[in-house]
């Protein structure tokens, strides 16, 4: 502490001098630190406020129940035990509930909505739900007091009519099958979240085929009475299994816990770079007050005092660039939740519009980040500030010297990387994978002095004598090429790992969807699995689907939503005919032989994972007969690779799915059509089949491609974005480091000019070491890129989604890259020596008598 008040008042008198000297270049460290906390830091607040508001939507719609009993099966469980349930001992308030997922049709016309709807006892559910609890528009119930018992009511929350375009008295067309009933509006609801719809039991029951079976009982106990303690005593039904209060909100949040996890590591990439260009720039720094620095030590300053100083520049840096950035990460985030919602391109809060919620203690860590990757940028200048021979210093032979190369360092960080990397998941996160990726991009850094030594052994210039000063000047000066290019070597080795991890995704996803599109056209109602209850084809369209001329073949498919686990999402369950699942389904190894008198079914890759379905395990699934006890045990035959439902899908044979259920729905259509058939007189005599035609969807599978690799490019937009500011403070970092470098060396320059150099000759010389230099750092980057992307693709992918693909490296891509990369920094290091070569070549040789 005795020495902070002398620090300070050195910072003003050295520091700020240079800082109005060079604005630009000390902006521009302030501009990455505070670029990284606001992209790290805005991607935090979009997630935790769409999260938020998601969850309180939940909240809202199931109210605060102290236990939920929620029906085994999708299909419902019966109604009849609720009078048993509500009279027993304990309970207080017993409020039924029947959940519908459905479309709605907005009023003028355009596409469908997503409309969730509740069934409810309006009597019940004030004292579990209270906003849920519908709200009579005076126009509409006039003189009916009990107008929420009417079943042909419903009511609507403030984002259904706002987006349905309705006012209470209008009329509400739903979906069911292939057709629409109509109900009227009769007033609202409270509950916030996406568009809901609350009506009267009765009414759900009986327009959407659930006479007699409900979804969930939500309970309220006496006073006093605990649910753990009570729920011994009660006897269930095997239809009914108990679940927390807050279950669905716990869902959502483990849905997308990985996808939010991945892209905050993803946008603090930019802080890990920037925390590279705050080296650059105070190493350029102190470079350039080398004789200041050397004068202050011949006067009594000591080299604590110099390193003390060198990181108050830092944490300066560090502060300012952390308060701007959080400012400009809560703008973004701002922008953000206002024009593109809280989806982020991954599809876990659709329909979700949250507004902002600020964190402090999350701007505080976020702050914390930037100045700790202010300080740890600013590490080696202050190590080299403080290692200054003052009296060389002052007669222009140099100051600190760089570390000798050690094999064993690199070489323990790359050990400890590759170690790290067969850790498995904590808590279902790659924890272990993003600590092996830090530790091979220390490594691979730490590599640059032995990688350029090694590339410069391979050159032996023997006619160009400038060839040669320049090849053994890079030589001698191996150690500080880990100074210049370590910003290169990082920010290219990002750049490569991400450009092979989203080819080899994207060519996965590609190669996927050629497998499973086999057929001409594909017919559908239903969007997503959760509504596939209500939008789906009748049996009779089905069969009429079959006798179109131009039909040939067709395939139908059942998917529905299953919950294996309270604790997680659902898995989507697949009825298709299997007849040679080998061929009909993108297998990962070959399948079992399935065992005469048992169920086989095949499962993804996330089953596995998250269920341990290996192939030839029983997995019970909840599946029956209409009325009785749910619970179906199959043998998993084989694994498949499926990209499109990251919690997992279970695949079975149609016929055995209709014997052991009787439902026979249908929610997707394939058609394979005769030659020389039309597509288009295809589609128009299907939707002739139809009573509502504008509730069919028809796609052919290129459309299907295009769309779903569109939705990829957009959900990976971002990291186009992070490659380009990654690249843009490499180039920079190395820019910063070689202007350091010919500024330490003016008098070098200025004894080459004595010997009958040309200023191009030495800028040349220059421009040989940065080709030299920056040549080992894109070999380095490069194969540093290609092994993190091993991790990324084999480790954190699997471990954050629970699906495997293959690495396919894009090598022209990678090729243009390293190429570019060389070009910039051999003309980034000539650039550097101009002003060094421009000035007085007699002035610089007598600075050093």
């Amino acid at each position: 502490m005795a020495h902070a008040a002398p620090a300070w008042r050195l910072l003003a008198t050295i520091s700020l001098p240079d800082w109005r000297a060079h604005p630009w270049r000390h902006a521009v460290a302030l501009l990455a630190v505070a670029l990284g906390v606001a992209l790290a830091f805005s991607v935090h607040l979009i997630n935790t406020s769409a999260l938020s508001e998601f969850s309180a939507a939940v909240r809202a719609a199931n109210g605060e129940p102290d236990l939920v009993l929620r029906c085994a099966v999708r299909e419902g469980c019966d109604d009849r035990s609720l009078d048993r349930i509500a009279r027993t001992d304990g309970v207080e308030v017993a409020s039924p509930v029947v959940e519908i997922d459905t479309y709605a049709l907005p009023a003028g016309g355009g596409a469908r909505l997503a409309l969730s709807l509740l069934g409810i006892d309006a009597l019940q559910v004030a004292a579990v739900a209270p906003a849920l609890l519908p709200r009579p528009a005076e126009e509409v119930a006039r003189g009916r007091r009990t107008a929420f018992l009417d079943p042909d009511l419903v009511f609507l929350n403030p984002a259904a009519l706002q987006r349905l375009g309705l006012k209470p008295g209008d009329a509400l067309r739903l979906q069911h099958g292939l057709r629409t009933l109509t109900l009227t509006v009769a007033g609202s609801v409270a509950a916030g979240g996406g568009p809901l719809g609350v009506l009267d039991i009765a009414g759900a029951q009986a327009h959407f085929g659930m006479l007699g079976r409900l979804s969930r009982i939500d309970l309220r106990l006496d006073p006093g009475v605990a649910p753990a303690a009570w729920l011994p005593r009660l006897a269930l039904p095997p239809d009914l299994v108990p679940a927390a209060a807050d279950d669905a909100a716990q869902r959502v949040s483990s849905l997308s816990r990985a996808y939010r996890v991945n892209l905050t590591v993803l946008a603090l990439v930019a802080l890990f770079v920037g925390g590279f260009l705050v080296f650059s720039v105070l190493a350029l720094s102190v470079a350039q007050r080398t004789p200041v620095f050397a004068l202050l030590g011949v006067l009594g300053l000591s080299a604590a005092e110099r390193q003390r100083l060198v990181r108050l520049e830092c944490l300066l840096v560090g502060v300012v660039g952390s308060v701007s950035g959080l400012a400009l990460g809560t703008l973004m985030a701002q922008a953000a939740l206002r024009w593109l919602a809280g989806d982020l391109g991954g599809g876990y809060f659709p329909g979700v519009a949250p507004p902002l919620a600020f964190s402090w203690p999350a701007a505080a860590a976020f702050g914390a980040l930037g100045v700790v990757a202010a300080m740890a940028g600013g590490w080696a200048p202050a190590r080299q500030a403080a290692a200054l021979a003052p009296a060389q210093a002052l007669k222009g032979l140099g100051g600190a010297h760089g570390l000798a190369p050690s094999a064993w360092r690199p070489a323990l960080l790359l050990c400890a990387g590759g170690l790290l990397a067969l850790a498995p998941p904590v808590a279902g996160l790659p924890l272990a994978a993003y600590a092996s990726v830090a530790a091979l991009l220390l490594g691979g850094i730490a590599c640059v002095p032995l990688a350029v030594g090694a590339v410069l052994a391979l050159l032996r210039p023997r006619r160009s004598p400038l060839a040669l000063l320049a090849v053994e000047r890079a030589r001698h000066e191996r150690s500080a090429a880990a100074v210049a290019v370590a910003g290169v070597v990082a920010s290219l080795s990002l750049a490569v790992a991400l450009t092979v991890m989203v080819s080899s995704f994207r060519e996965g996803v590609s190669q996927w969807l050629d497998s499973v599109l086999p057929a001409d056209l594909y017919v559908r109602t239903a969007a997503s699995s959760a509504a596939s209850d209500q939008a789906f084809l009748p049996p009779g369209f089905v069969e009429a689907a079959a006798q179109v001329e131009g039909v040939a073949r067709w395939q139908a498919l059942r998917v529905r939503p299953m919950s294996l686990s309270p604790e997680r999402p659902a898995v989507s369950l697949i009825a298709r005919p299997l007849d040679t699942p080998a061929q009909q389904l993108p297998m990962i190894g070959a399948p079992r032989a399935p065992t005469p008198g048992e169920t086989g079914v095949y499962v993804s890759e996330a089953m596995v994972a998250l269920y341990g379905a290996e192939p030839g395990s029983l997995l019970r699934l909840p599946l029956g007969a209409p009325g009785a006890a749910p619970g179906l045990e199959v043998r998993v035959l084989g694994v498949w690779r499926d990209y499109a439902r990251q919690f997992g899908a279970v695949a079975m044979d149609a016929a055995a799915y209709q014997r052991l259920t009787g439902d026979r729905r249908v929610n997707d259509l394939a058609l394979w059509l005769a030659p020389g058939a039309s597509l288009e007189a295809v589609q128009a005599a299907l939707r002739a089949q139809a009573a509502e035609p504008d509730l069919i969807e028809f796609a052919v599978p290129a459309q299907i491609r295009a769309m779903s690799l569109a939705i990829f490019d957009r959900s990976f937009a971002v990291t186009r974005y992070l490659q380009a500011l990654a690249i843009g403070i490499g180039l920079f970092g190395i820019a910063a480091s070689f202007s350091a470098q010919v500024l330490a060396r003016r008098r070098e320059f200025g004894l080459l000019v004595h010997l009958g150099l040309t200023r191009a000759q030495v800028i040349g010389v220059v421009a040989g070491e940065g080709a030299a230099w920056t040549a080992a750092g894109a070999l380095v980057g490069l194969a540093l890129g290609l092994l993190v992307s091993v991790v990324l693709v084999h480790v954190v992918n699997p471990q954050s989604f629970h699906w495997t693909m293959a690495l396919v490296p894009p090598w022209g891509r990678l090729a243009a890259l390293c190429a570019a990369v060389l070009a910039a920094g051999s003309i980034t290091a000539a650039l550097s020596a101009r002003a060094a070569a421009s000035g007085d070549a007699v002035r610089a040789v007598k600075e050093d008598w």
